[in-house]
């Protein structure tokens, strides 16, 4: 029962802490979409695969939110015909470039420097990194099904074929209501759309929650800090740490402030790298963005980088 009191008090701390940010997205993407037309400013952003993500991470100072709050603005980017390099290099770099989380860093360590500068550094550049990976993919490969669908909506017929938008065309399921011409949405259509993005954004963050909560509970963090001062062993500990306990980006550092002296350099900046971009709390979030497939590349690629930055850091710092 002790183990259960447990598992249920971790899903309360993680739910409450992440659904603010959820909602703070899908409020935001809805806004967007509302006061924006589709079309009238995504045609402007650079499609260049090296530009394209750069931009994209830079557009994270914009949204003072975590990883959950991302989600749903880079669902809609993705499907309003945003270059695929935007989306994901906002995805990834967002949840740390904003002014909260280099807030919450830097007053969580205001005697480190290198860490107040290493940590947007390597969020910047593993955003980078892995935009370009998975932009390699083709759409349909990258792609989850409903997003496809949606995205192929709304790029010009000269770019796609009217068969190839399955959506409404020939045998498609019926898409939420939209604005084919440009044209502003009406506020209740934004609104009822949001209200069901939000509901099924928070199901799969309800999954996520559980999941994480309950590894944690059995797998005590106490373990995976034993081996903290190995230079290597608490690198890949402590990105280990960062995917179960999946607290985030907005708090972590001051999580991390308890056992930052028990560990090195290199674990510390891993752990605040990693958990951004992969946890077991985005799990099923990231599905309504990408296929299995995709997922399993984002998180074999955020690892090996991060581990690659941790162990560049305790090369220079130990």
């Amino acid at each position: 029962m002790d183990k259960l009191a447990t598992a249920w008090a971790i899903f309360q701390g993680l739910l409450l802490e992440a659904v603010p940010f959820l909602l703070l997205g899908v409020a935001i993407a809805g806004l967007a979409r509302w006061a924006v037309p589709p079309g009238a400013w995504i045609e402007r952003l650079p499609k260049n695969p090296v530009l394209a993500p750069i931009i994209g991470a830079l557009m994270g100072f914009a949204l003072p939110a975590c990883e959950c709050g991302n989600v749903p603005v880079a669902h809609r980017l993705l499907a309003s015909g945003a270059p695929m390099g935007t989306a994901f290099g906002f995805l990834f770099a967002a949840p740390v470039l904003n002014p909260i989380v280099l807030a919450s860093t830097w007053a969580a360590f205001p005697d480190q420097p290198w860490l107040l500068v290493a940590r947007p550094l390597g969020a910047f550049l593993l955003a980078i990194l892995l935009s370009l990976l998975l932009v390699q993919l083709p759409e349909t490969q990258l792609l989850a099904t409903a997003l496809l669908e949606e995205r192929r909506i709304s790029q010009p017929l000269s770019n796609l074929g009217l068969l190839q938008r399955s959506s409404g065309v020939i045998g498609g399921s019926p898409s939420p209501p939209r604005s084919m011409n440009g044209s502003r949405l009406k506020a209740w259509q934004v609104l009822d759309q949001s209200c069901r993005e939000f509901l099924d954004l928070l199901a799969l963050l309800v999954l996520g929650c559980v999941i994480a909560a309950l590894v944690q509970t059995w797998l005590p963090r106490s373990w995976l800090l034993a081996v903290g001062g190995a230079p290597t062993a608490s690198i890949l500990a402590l990105m280990l740490l960062a995917v179960v306990v999946s607290v985030c980006s907005s708090v972590d550092a001051f999580l991390a402030l308890g056992f930052a002296a028990q560990i090195t350099p290199g674990a510390l900046l891993a752990f605040l790298l990693l958990g951004p971009v992969v946890d077991l709390k985005l799990a099923g979030l990231f599905t309504v963005l990408m296929r299995p497939r995709a997922i399993l590349i984002t998180a074999i690629g955020a690892s090996l980088g991060v581990l690659l930055i941790g162990q560049w850091i305790n090369l220079w710092l130990l």
